[in-house]
């Protein structure tokens, strides 16, 4: 059975756009046709500044979303990475395999490095080398497929790179992977900037819709939505970015063609209404399954010990296999 392992980072409160280009795809499609791996990354969100004490409760609430999205714990592992040591262990052997040139031009790393330096801050070195993490939590679980956003497709070619190296020097040892990307609303635009990508960590939030936000707040971020100019509802990403924006929202909840919807929009204004109760729709059982977790925190800790476990029993073994293989001594 084809292996797939996707995970989230908790930087920030999961939003939209979190949920329509990944985490819906997963619930409803990928835990059903695979042998499927979801993951906290947590160990991910020290690559820059943190509060120790909000990482922990913003792990603990991504863990609580997937499973409020639909994640069954029979059908899938729901886990958090810094749980299994396997991941740890296997990136040290990546970082051995990897080289600086192509660490430096990863294009994260330089947009994040660059916002960093403006700000005054130093840039760590986990923002340069997490690329590697992320291939070992990739290549520990011998999977086959990566679901992923447009903006990781980049990090999943390091790691098919770093496979194929480990595998040519050292003997064959890693499956190679291939990212897989949703077909609508792969990338969900900030409302009000819809060029970029609605990210869980911006500072401005007024633009980025959370799937813990309140109906009326929705409502009011959707019709606050920035435009473009003219007045006709066109799909085209190009000439308006805001427009297609709003569209791909609308036929991702709704299950439609961003073009067909346009021709029945009549105005930005009516768009915008769709688009807002499309979304309120969208998150209602969502955030009523969520309420029900919360109220039994047992449930979850239960979920993520045993998604631990099942994911150590098969992280081990493919961790093993690459320390003998690059020359390590196994343990007594």
């Amino acid at each position: 059975m084809t292996r797939i392992f996707s995970g989230v980072k908790p930087t920030g409160h999961l939003t939209l756009g979190n949920y329509l280009g990944a985490v819906r795809q997963w619930a409803e499609t990928d835990q059903y046709r695979a042998d499927a791996l979801f993951c906290v990354v947590d160990l991910h969100a020290l690559t820059v500044e943190h509060d120790p004490a909000r990482v922990r409760r913003l792990s603990r609430q991504a863990a609580t979303l997937l499973l409020a999205a639909g994640l069954d714990p029979a059908r899938c592992t729901v886990f958090v990475q810094s749980h299994v040591d396997e991941h740890a262990r296997l990136s040290y052997l990546l970082e051995c395999t990897a080289t600086v040139g192509e660490l430096r031009r990863m294009i994260q790393y330089k947009e994040k490095g660059t916002q960093a330096q403006a700000a005054g801050q130093s840039v760590r070195l986990s923002l340069l080398t997490y690329p590697v993490l992320m291939a070992a939590d990739i290549l520990a679980y011998g999977t086959d497929e990566v679901p992923v956003g447009d903006d990781q497709a980049q990090h999943v070619e390091l790691t098919r790179d770093l496979a194929v190296r480990f595998n040519q020097r050292y003997g064959h040892t890693f499956v190679v992977p291939k990212a897989t990307h949703p077909k609508v609303a792969a990338r969900v635009m900030d409302l009000q900037e819809p060029t970029a990508k609605m990210g869980k960590s911006h500072e401005t939030t007024a633009g980025i819709v959370y799937l813990l936000d309140e109906p009326d707040v929705v409502r009011k971020k959707v019709m606050r939505a920035v435009t473009d100019s003219g007045r006709e509802v066109e799909y085209d990403r190009a000439a308006k970015p805001g427009v297609a924006n709003l569209l791909d929202v609308l036929a991702a909840c709704t299950g439609g063609e961003p073009e067909g919807l346009a021709a029945g929009c009549t105005s930005y204004g009516a768009l915008k209404k769709d688009a807002a109760e499309a979304v309120v729709e969208l998150m209602r059982p969502l955030r009523a399954r969520h309420a029900e977790l919360c109220a039994d925190p047992g449930y979850l800790d239960g979920v993520l010990r045993d998604g631990a476990a099942r994911a150590r029993a098969m992280a081990r073994p493919v961790v093993d296999a690459a320390y003998r293989a690059i020359g390590l001594l196994p343990a007594g």
